[in-house]
């Protein structure tokens, strides 16, 4: 449970970051008058629905889209009979990530050094004294001495330190929010189901390809999150309560205007949190769709924009529309 809790945090913190960027396109000259703008395919703010029905495109039978987040408060959990419904119709669950993967040790023992930085470089060769005392402090109260942490990636350690993964005050994953019951993980759940129902699962990408999107961020840029994470949680920012109420009301467009973009943090890196994942993840999504009706469940913050999942989809010909 342990090891499974782990990666689930590197899976928030991976659509943590996600969540943060807000796209912009880029400016381009005004068409002319004989020439119509594109349409958008992305879902409009009438589309509050976090399930979505793919059809279309030579597909045999329907598969199906769901957007979830990867940690909520137990008293916040929830799902609709229409997604029960769609579920049991679909003969194959797709995570993020296989999740059947999380209790294979030979898999774990393998991720071992992408959590370490390189070069010998430690956390105290990335911040300042003040800085430095805020994240050990943080991680002390937590029980987790920082000597423990010293070469460890930052955003890694932002997974861990997050008070967002506590859902909102109801204990930390250190403290065994999840092993109390308090936390809940949409994965966790349908990966139960999908047992019970004894459904065939994968995923989309591999957990070392996840762990590998760090390396694109330098380590500076990275701990700078970090700081940023922690103090947001001293300063008691209700973002991530704020997010939660938006998720409830299965609000796409809502959530997706809330992210507003940090141009010297995350917001540098769409491409690597979102852009490039969505896309990779279509040609993935449409070779088991054409085998099987499939029920891919991924962090809500894909679905929604102008390279959401959904648009994307939509550009490659599938009909993709909202259950409520």
């Amino acid at each position: 449970m342990k090891k499974i809790t782990t990666l689930l945090a590197l899976l928030f913190v991976i659509n943590w970051a996600s969540a943060q960027v807000d796209v912009v396109e880029p400016a381009q000259a005004a068409p002319s008058s004989d020439v119509k703008p594109q349409a958008s395919l992305a879902p409009t703010a009438d589309d509050n629905s976090l399930l979505w029905e793919i059809s279309g495109n030579y597909l045999k039978t329907p598969s199906y889209l769901y957007g979830t987040i990867h940690m909520i408060g137990k008293e916040d959990f929830f799902l609709t009979d229409k997604t029960k419904e769609t579920f049991g119709k679909s003969e194959k669950i797709v995570f993020e990530i296989d999740m059947n993967k999380m209790n294979d040790m030979s898999v774990m023992f393998s991720l071992i050094g992408q959590v370490m930085m390189k070069d010998g470089l430690s956390l105290k060769d990335l911040l300042n004294e003040e800085d430095y005392k805020l994240v050990s402090d943080h991680f002390t109260a937590m029980g987790l001495p920082m000597f423990m942490f010293e070469k460890v990636k930052p955003m890694f350690l932002a997974s861990m330190a997050s008070g967002d993964m506590s859902g909102g005050g109801s204990g930390d994953m250190a403290s065994g929010g999840m092993a109390s019951g308090d936390i809940v993980s949409y994965e966790m759940e349908f990966m139960e189901m999908a047992k019970t129902q004894e459904k065939e699962m994968d995923g989309l990408e591999t957990i070392a390809y996840q762990m590998s999107v760090f390396d694109s961020i330098p380590y500076e840029d990275q701990a700078k999150m970090l700081v940023e994470s922690i103090s947001s949680e001293v300063a008691g920012d209700s973002q991530f309560d704020e997010m939660v109420e938006m998720y409830k009301r299965q609000d796409l467009s809502g959530m997706q205007e809330m992210f507003a973009a940090d141009e010297e943090g995350i917001g540098k890196y769409e491409d690597v949190f979102l852009k490039n994942r969505n896309e990779n993840w279509i040609p993935v999504m449409k070779e088991m769709m054409a085998v099987q009706p499939t029920f891919f469940a991924v962090g809500a913050g894909h679905l929604g924009g102008d390279i959401g999942v959904i648009a994307l989809l939509r550009k490659a010909g599938y009909e993709v529309k909202a259950l409520y």
